[in-house]
């Protein structure tokens, strides 16, 4: 049956791009600046250039108007403090000396001034910096940034749509500044910063802006009424000015309800809304409102966070449904696309087949006009595309690849025992101290040491076939024999092996594991300039053969201490995945589950006597609404106990998290019955140490106090004053004390320092304690 065409051409959109250009030539630009190699006019030149062929590349495919402002040197929520004028008191001797250096000063902090705290963008990977607010906050407006791009896609014949975060979002994603109040809530301060966005907005239409778009995803999160009369006080006000180009409230990652009628009566002129994340809950509520008569509705058919093909014929029964609900509808990913890589077309060693599977962000743009012109024209304009489409999608349903009946089998298998230790935590943790016999606040580290460049040197060579195995192992080794005597000499007591071997946490094993693909070009920004390339879950899960043994036992055989074993815990390895979308996820952890189960028992075997599963994502997944935790949780935390269950009482199971709300998730840390968790703190000043206590946490805990995400070295005093508040919250015979996360991403220098001061930290504290502490 032929659709019949929209009353109103439809027209084809993105809410954002990815940033960094084909080749990451940002992160390389940026990297060279703060080296001293690229200056600022280089830089200022490379981020101009991306730009314009980020719109050129938009422009070509048919998008109709292109964002602007939505590009970062670091992160849009910083982009919006400076727009805003919410810069940190600490940090505003350098904004205001240097704004380029001031920037990355918040963001990365300096060795004398903290950075702003990191944190995960809702249930994603990306990393936002969290703005910092307080009564006293004062602030202007500065609209540079959005003005200057805005102009530069109207001078190359663009029709530019300037994205901002919005004012709800942005407060509600604000936490109290340091000396503030901790019960201090931002959004109080709504009606200072409301006049801001007014000038704000009055520039871009100044600057030939037309429309206007305002993020607003914490409005799919539970809200209470003060805060959704919030949103309609702020929507209102700003709706109503008289000198204001139209505006877009956007929001993406899920179901608006309660603030979808909040903002359909808002005297704005349009909503974007996602149609994937939320299933059928944002159509239904859309018609329950009445729909937006006399606005605009951009719909998110396009999954904006995964990488699997459209399904054509489903999206345009979504669209076709919408028709009768605003007065024009076009067509929109999910989400900005900055949540998956650029080009699968980059893609040279993939399966064809499977490939025909895959779209990234070039071809999801193409998918949107697609869908744009079916919905405007009638499905006979895009007969051919919908006849491929069909094929594609049968041929990955069909596909061997996606299924194993010894996997399925074996999953079923399961059963509750599976996933309990054999002994409560009391009774293992005697076992583990009389096993390891470590002392008190024992010091460790998380897992990675520096990747060298003559690590990656050494990757690139194997690559070639400038080296051969032989000769790529014997570097790998003399890494790990330097990394070992480093940790020994500075009196680390339960060490690591350093994971030389290792490209990534999650992609070194999912190239060990059956039902993984691995990308060579499919890079996706985590924060700033580190970038990940997250390989793609599309079958059943299988460990065919050790995975971490070999390189574990070696650095064992060269120390009397402990060598942790590291892995990465199911959770985090669909997380960090672009995961499959034909079954639930519960499923999948499973698999994964059972897969690093075999992965730990052989450890175990081997003589390994502590192993790390690392869930780092623990609670970057859970769901943005409170009815769905409970569910989630349930499998998320089975799934770890299920790969950690199999060993012996004396063998101590470590997990590890970083740059979360944990105080969301402490009864959920608490069922993953881990003996020994480490967690990022230091940024936070040890905010989850006191959630931690607050909920009775009663196993042993490491709250980070060195931030691997900066490049400033703390201090003995420095660790040793987190250490101190960390033991307010936490006794001492349950206190490890180690970095925030892993260490791959910064240098020999400042690791030594920073570790030589943390041990030296511990060992001060450990002479303060009382003697029977000890």
């Amino acid at each position: 049956m032929t659709a019949k065409p929209a009353a109103a051409a439809a027209r084809a959109t993105v809410y954002g791009y990815p940033r960094q250009g084909p080749n990451r030539e940002l992160k390389k630009a940026i990297e060279g600046y703060w080296k001293g190699r690229v200056d600022a006019a280089a830089l200022r030149e490379t981020a101009a250039e991306l730009r314009r062929g980020t719109w050129q590349q938009l422009a070509e495919a048919g998008v109709h108007d292109v964002p602007t402002g939505d590009f970062s040197y670091y992160d849009h929520v910083l982009d919006t403090s400076v727009m805003v004028g919410a810069v940190p008191g600490r940090h505003r001797a350098a904004v205001d000396a240097d704004a380029l250096d001031g920037y990355f000063a918040m963001a990365r902090g300096t060795q004398d001034v903290a950075p702003l705290e990191m944190t995960k963008w809702f249930d994603t990977n990306y990393h936002y910096l969290v703005p910092e607010l307080g009564p006293d906050t004062v602030f202007t407006a500065d609209s540079a940034k959005q003005v200057t791009e805005c102009a530069e896609a109207l001078a190359l014949g663009h029709t530019p749509r300037p994205v901002l975060v919005g004012p709800i979002t942005y407060l509600l994603l604000a936490k109290p500044a340091p000396g503030v109040a901790a019960d201090f809530e931002p959004l109080t301060l709504l009606d200072r910063l409301l006049p801001v966005y007014a000038e704000v907005l009055a520039d871009l239409r100044a600057a030939g802006a037309a429309w206007v778009q305002l993020d607003e995803p914490a409005l799919v999160q539970d809200r209470t009424p003060a805060e959704l009369n919030a949103a309609a006080r702020a929507y209102r006000e700003l709706g109503g000015l008289a000198d204001r180009p139209k505006l877009l409230v956007a929001s993406y990652f899920g179901r608006l309800g309660e603030a979808l009628t909040v903002l359909a009566k808002a005297p704005v002129d349009g909503l974007a809304l996602d149609f994937t994340e939320s299933g059928a809950g944002n159509l239904d509520d859309l018609a329950a409102a009445g729909g937006l008569p006399g606005k605009r509705l951009v719909a998110g058919v396009v999954n904006g966070r995964n990488i699997w093909i459209n399904d054509y014929e489903k999206s345009l029964a979504t669209l076709g449904t919408l028709l009768g609900l605003a007065d024009r509808v076009d067509v929109s990913a999910s989400c900005s696309l900055l949540h998956v890589p650029l080009d699968a077309d980059a893609e040279r060693d993939i399966d064809p087949q499977i490939a025909r599977w895959l779209a990234f962000a070039r071809q999801k743009t193409e998918e949107i006009v697609v869908l744009a012109r079916g919905l405007a024209g009638g499905t006979d304009t895009i007969a051919a595309e919908l006849a491929s489409n069909r094929a594609d999608l049968a041929s990955r349903a069909g596909a061997a690849l996606t299924r194993d009946p010894a996997v399925r089998a074996r999953t079923a298998a399961i059963t509750d025992a599976d996933g309990r230790r054999s002994q409560p935590y009391t009774e293992r943790s005697a076992a583990q101290r009389a096993h390891l016999g470590l002392p008190l606040l024992p010091t460790t580290t998380i897992g990675s040491f520096p990747q060298t460049t003559e690590l990656r040197t050494a990757r690139a060579d194997l690559r070639a076939g400038r080296i051969d195995e032989a000769g790529y192992e014997e570097r790998i080794k003399d890494e790990i024999r330097e990394v070992l005597s480093f940790q020994e000499k500075a009196g680390l007591d339960v060490l690591v092996h350093g994971e030389p071997e290792r490209n990534d946490m999650v992609q070194y094993f999912a190239e060990q594991l059956t039902g993984y693909l691995a990308t060579q070009h499919g890079w996706v920004q985590s924060y700033g300039t580190r970038y990940v390339r997250p390989p793609v879950l599309a079958g059943d899960i299988s460990r065919p053969e050790p995975m971490t043994v070999r390189w574990t036992t070696y650095a064992q055989s060269l120390t009397a201490r402990p060598v942790k074993g590291m892995l990465t815990g199911p959770v985090t390895m669909l997380a960090w995945s672009f995961v499959r979308d034909d079954q639930p996820l519960g499923d999948t952890a499973r698999q994964v589950a059972l897969a690093l189960r075999d992965e730990v028992n052989d450890l175990e075997a081997s003589g390994t006597s502590v192993i790390q599963v690392d869930e780092p994502a623990l609670r970057e997944t859970l769901p943005l609404r409170a009815a769905e935790h409970a569910a989630y949780l349930e499998w998320a935390t089975e799934s770890f106990r299920l790969a950690t269950s199999g060993v012996r009482p004396d063998t101590q199971i470590h997990t590890h998290m970083c740059y979360a709300e944990f105080g969301d998730i402490v009864q959920a840390i608490d069922d993953l019955d881990a003996d020994v968790i480490s967690l990022e703190a230091a940024r936070s000043h040890m905010q989850v140490a006191r959630e931690l206590a607050a909920h009775g946490y009663p196993r042993e805990a490491g709250p980070g106090v060195y931030d691997i995400h900066s490049p400033r070295i703390p201090s003995t005093e420095e660790a040793a004053a987190l250490l101190r508040r960390g033991l307010e919250a936490i006794p001492a015979s349950r206190l490890w004390v180690n970095p925030d996360c892993g260490l791959k991403t910064r240098g020999w220098p400042e690791t030594r320092a920073s570790l030589e001061n943390l041990v030296a930290a511990a060992r001060e504290i450990r002479a303060e304690l009382p003697t029977e502490a000890a």
